[in-house]
């Protein structure tokens, strides 16, 4: 299983932590351009972002290719 996961770069990367990367490079405001979602619009936090995405699979998706985005440029 590790062997399948090694070139996986959100293996071991909670959605908390990506969230919080997310905010620290583009800011709320910023990052509900880049991702339309109310969530991060209207009064954000970790805690009620987090909540939003676990349990809607479509915003999920687009954080995480958002944070993979992110981790591609800062190379």
């Amino acid at each position: 299983m590790a062997e399948q996961q090694k070139n996986n770069p959100l293996h071991g990367v909670t959605l908390q932590k990506m969230l919080e990367h997310l905010v620290e490079v583009y800011g709320w405001e910023h990052l509900s351009t880049k991702i339309n979602i109310n969530c991060f619009k209207n009064d954000p936090s970790i805690k009620s972002s987090l909540t939003f995405l676990r349990r809607t699979p479509w915003a999920r998706e687009k954080v995480e290719s958002l944070y993979l985005y992110t981790l591609r440029k800062m190379r």
